[in-house]
């Protein structure tokens, strides 16, 4: 069974960048849909970013160009490359393991990761 942690938050001034790990455990992340969403104080969680077993990738329209979602397979890490960063990024990142690419997502979730804070200041 899969299991997720994520790191690599923090706190940085708009327009810096930032790069989040998802490291897995107990199976192979190529085995995996991998995805990113976040969710920010008083707002519902939305798909940041995902990546299904053959590769594909969506996005969100609101980092397309700016972030960019990456996974190596030897470190059984996925990544989440984020730069020209915005004060409406500030969420909690968390990283899931599951099935189906689903718009940005993945179906049939096997494991959420506890989120990692990304706070930018304007």
């Amino acid at each position: 069974q899969v299991h997720v942690v994520e790191s690599g938050g923090g706190s940085v001034q708009a327009g810096g960048s930032l790069t989040l790990s998802c490291t897995a455990s107990g199976s192979a992340v190529s085995s995996y849909c991998m995805a990113w969403s976040r969710q920010a104080p008083g707002k519902e969680r939305e798909g940041v970013a995902a990546i299904d077993r053959a590769g594909n990738i969506q996005y969100a329209d609101s980092v397309k160009g700016r972030f960019t979602i990456s996974r190596d397979n030897g470190k059984n890490t996925l990544y989440l490359q984020m730069s020209s960063l915005i004060p409406d990024d500030t969420a909690k990142y968390y990283c899931a393991a599951g099935k189906v690419l689903v718009e940005v997502g993945c179906a049939r979730v096997n494991d959420w990761g506890q989120g990692t804070q990304v706070t930018v200041s304007a």
